[in-house]
């Protein structure tokens, strides 16, 4: 068995798939072929302890976003790179996931 049929290519969602998933997301947007979202806190502090906390949920889904810091503010885009860098139900499940722990 080859690697490739041990873990098949994750598959693009459709338009209406990825709009059903940001139903239950708030704030996710799609943008640019991935699952998009904006978060501020109050200092520097509090938002390198969320880049922690999202990347202990990445780390244990095996799926990394890009993340981009700027003192109080984490911009956090979702594609999978297996898949053509289009939105997947991998990323779906990491923004899940991000809300509910961090």
């Amino acid at each position: 068995m080859t690697n490739h049929e041990k873990h098949p290519r994750p598959v693009p969602l459709s338009p209406q798939a990825v709009a059903s998933a940001l139903s239950d997301l708030p704030a996710w947007r799609f943008e640019g072929d991935s699952l998009r979202k904006s978060f501020a806190f109050a200092d520097f502090k509090q938002a390198l302890g969320f880049i922690v906390r999202v990347g202990l949920c990445a780390e244990e889904l095996s799926h990394h976003p890009d993340l981009h810091n700027v003192y109080n503010r984490v911009e956090i885009a979702l594609s999978t790179h297996d898949a053509g860098h289009k939105v997947t139900a991998k990323d779906v499940q990491l923004a899940q996931a991000i809300e509910k722990n961090a």
